[in-house]
């Protein structure tokens, strides 16, 4: 991860217009790709972004100081730097992820259980399918055979799609598995959520976590 703390002015061009005028800012640059431009305030929220896949050019000559993110669609984010005043890189390696609460590490038991759940003829190729930015929480194919990558929370906000979305991204480009869809399921999915996932092409599922403990379990157990 790249951290930059620069006084800085920044223009997006994409399907909108946006425009942030001079002030002191951090900017993160992460292994991922992304980039995006924090003031010190408003919590974890960027003032501006630009998710992966998307690359980081930084101007030469005339244009020294100006970095241009491009994303695939051709959405721009442009940078122009003032004065540097921190620029450092650190290696953080791959994350362990998320430690879920028990009731979403029990939703996750349960579903891939009860796949089927999702729909007729799902099958599960396993839990915890690891990635190199951490585990995915269901990997499973669906009645067609295609790939199909299950991120699940109790609570479905606009960050799980993000997250779903990195995910995706990195599966894609195994062609062993690709094609991979996916399926943001939760107990409860925020209308925003259901926004941004829809607009990704992602699947949304609602949990009913009661239902799925009091499904009568008809399957063999040794124990």
């Amino acid at each position: 991860m790249r951290l930059v703390i620069a006084r800085c002015s920044v223009d997006y061009a994409g399907r909108l217009t946006a425009h942030l005028p001079s002030a002191p800012r951090l900017i993160l640059v992460k292994a991922d790709g992304s980039v995006s431009i924090h003031a010190d305030d408003r919590a974890y929220k960027p003032l501006n972004w630009m998710s992966p896949p998307c690359t980081l050019k930084e101007g030469t000559g005339d244009e020294a100081g100006v970095w241009t993110v491009v994303n695939k669609a051709g959405e721009k984010l442009i940078i122009t730097m003032e004065e540097i005043l921190h620029d450092s890189s650190h290696e953080l390696g791959v994350d362990p992820g998320l430690i879920k609460d028990g009731v979403e590490a029990h939703l996750q038991e349960l579903l891939a259980d009860r796949i089927e759940t999702l729909g007729e003829g799902y099958t599960l190729i396993r839990r915890e399918y690891m990635t190199a930015i951490g585990p995915v929480d269901i990997l499973c194919r669906d009645a067609d055979g295609r790939t199909v990558a299950v991120e699940i929370k109790r609570r479905g906000e606009i960050d799980g799609v993000e997250q779903l979305t990195r995910y995706l991204d990195l599966l894609n480009r195994d062609p062993h598995l690709a094609p991979v869809r996916g399926i943001f399921a939760a107990q409860e999915i925020k209308p925003q959520a259901r926004v941004l996932a829809t607009d990704r092409g992602i699947d949304c599922h609602v949990l009913d976590y009661d239902a799925l403990r009091g499904i009568e379990d008809d399957k063999l157990r040794l124990f």
